[in-house]
């Protein structure tokens, strides 16, 4: 949580607009929308598409290829990136896997949503988005991720991802998170992996997952360091 209080990884953003969007974090809650549909529109005026927190697609593809290999038996695999906001890795998924994936990307801010869909179809004057294999589909609704029950039905993702999602529900209060966490677990096919990125320490992090998540097999890797900064993706898994 500490890199997402202090720092924003986008280092092709001017200086400027990082003072701005830090700014915009300073004493306010993570769960509340309005910072967030804030802070995507302030994004979306300047030149970059996609705005992450962490880390991208790059740094996350080394763990995430492999696990959708593996989850090939579904074709193609489904992949649901809860709290996407304007983040490369719904996009990265659908544009350079070689293989064919369905990803949903869904936020509860409309502005995030509306970018992405732009972003997808090529509007205002963009090149619209190429799969990297034919058969790869990408969609973008908006959708609160503690609860997922008009947009996903039980156990239809065989791969949901979380990046920095905990961090900010759970600034709205624990029992948030949990409901975030019930709801991806709820979606997550009982062979699916569910993986948060973050900078959590596991000390904090590994306990509550273990609590929420009975029955399935909690794990936790180190990812970087990028930027200076250790991540880690904690990794919920059912049997496989």
């Amino acid at each position: 949580m500490a890199a997402l209080r202090r720092t924003l990884h986008v280092a092709t953003l001017a200086a400027g607009a990082r003072r701005a969007l830090a700014g915009s974090l300073a004493g306010s809650c993570l769960a509340d929308r309005r910072l967030w549909d804030k802070l995507h529109a302030d994004a979306r005026r300047g030149s970059v598409p996609t705005f992450d927190w962490f880390f991208g697609y790059e740094e996350a593809q080394g763990l995430l290829l492999p696990l959708l290999q593996e989850a090939r038996a579904a074709c193609p695999p489904r992949v649901l990136d809860v709290g996407c906001g304007t983040s490369s890795l719904c996009t990265g998924l659908y544009t350079k896997c070689p293989h064919p994936v369905d990803v949903l990307g869904v936020d509860f801010s409309p502005v995030a949503v509306a970018h992405m869909k732009s972003l997808l179809e090529g509007g205002q004057g963009q090149t619209p988005l190429c799969p990297g294999h034919p058969a790869s589909r990408l969609h973008f609704i908006k959708a609160d991720a503690q609860n997922l029950e008009p947009v996903a039905s039980s156990g239809s993702f065989q791969l949901v991802l979380d990046k920095g999602t905990w961090d900010a529900i759970s600034r709205g209060g624990l029992p948030r998170a949990y409901q975030l966490l019930s709801e991806c677990l709820r979606v997550l096919s009982p062979q699916g992996t569910l993986i948060q990125f973050s900078d959590e320490d596991p000390d904090v992090r590994l306990p509550c997952l273990e609590q929420g998540s009975p029955g399935w097999t909690v794990t936790v890797q180190e990812l970087g360091p990028f930027g200076g900064i250790t991540y880690f993706a904690y990794l919920v898994q059912g049997s496989h």
